[in-house]
């Protein structure tokens, strides 16, 4: 409790800061609203030529790039430490870090609030909602549930992967491009169904990098089409915790990560 009082302080710290200059605060919101709203509608555009895709229609792409948009919003409101960690290693400021009382995990995950995320987080849940209202699905308090913890364990991926970027700092000063690869065009990736790509690929984003838990695995359950798309009924149901897991092994890794920092003198 006493972490949570002082990560809410810190955010309500970064929030002041970022509305000291309103105007700023509001063009950077609507410009990520529209930066997301374009991507949807390049989207509509395909849907409009060729009306499906591997059997999915607009609305139902339009539920995995909803749910997939509102992980990677929150992960990048919340993950902002890590995902500008390098800025801290170049300058010498986790050294710092390394000789305050609280754990170092904990103090660059509270480094940074990225509150103009908001704004696509609201596209991508807007976008969540209408394709709900033009589907037929039958929701229970177990989807609801499964819904809500998927969510979560998808913003816990994006989260893991920004802390995979940041505790390669430790060894090659600037963060690796190649997890860019796996954040912003895991979103692009995530958009469509998984069915469309060769079956390495599949396997390769489902089991050493879990992106497809994030929310095709859980938009097969919630819509029915577990049977139809022949995936393992037992690897959906667990397809929610898949986030948890791989952000638990992250930390393991940026644990092992600050016991190999040798500071920027050496």
């Amino acid at each position: 409790m006493h972490h949570l009082s002082l990560y809410l302080h810190f955010v309500k710290l970064r929030i002041r800061s970022q509305m000291e200059y309103r105007f700023s605060f509001l063009f950077d919101l609507l410009s990520q609203a529209s930066i997301s709203v374009i991507d949807f509608f390049m989207i509509a555009l395909l849907f409009n030529r060729f009306k499906e895709l591997a059997g999915w229609s607009l609305w139902e792409v339009g539920f995995l790039y909803g749910i997939i948009g509102v992980c990677f919003a929150v992960a990048e409101m919340i993950g902002r430490g890590f995902d500008v960690f390098q800025n801290s290693v170049v300058r010498g400021d986790f050294d710092t870090i390394l000789i305050r009382p609280l754990g170092t995990f904990f103090q660059v995950f509270s480094q940074d609030f990225l509150l103009r995320r908001v704004g696509r987080f609201s596209q991508a849940f807007v976008i969540l909602l209408i394709a709900n209202s033009q589907l037929t699905i039958s929701w229970s308090f177990v989807k609801v549930g499964y819904l809500l913890v998927s969510l979560v364990s998808g913003t816990c991926f994006f989260v893991a992967l920004f802390v995979i970027g940041a505790t390669s700092c430790f060894w090659t000063i600037q963060s690796i491009e190649i997890v860019n690869i796996f954040t912003n065009g895991g979103v692009f990736m995530g958009s469509y169904p998984f069915s469309i790509y060769r079956r390495w690929f599949r396997h390769f984003f489902t089991f050493i990098i879990p992106l497809a838990c994030v929310n095709y695995f859980p938009a097969l359950f919630l819509m029915e089409k577990v049977v139809p798309s022949g995936v393992s009924t037992l690897g959906v149901y667990l397809a929610p915790f898949a986030g948890f897991l791989f952000f638990g092994i992250t930390m393991l890794f940026w644990r092992w990560g600050v016991l190999h920092y040798q500071s920027t003198g050496h």
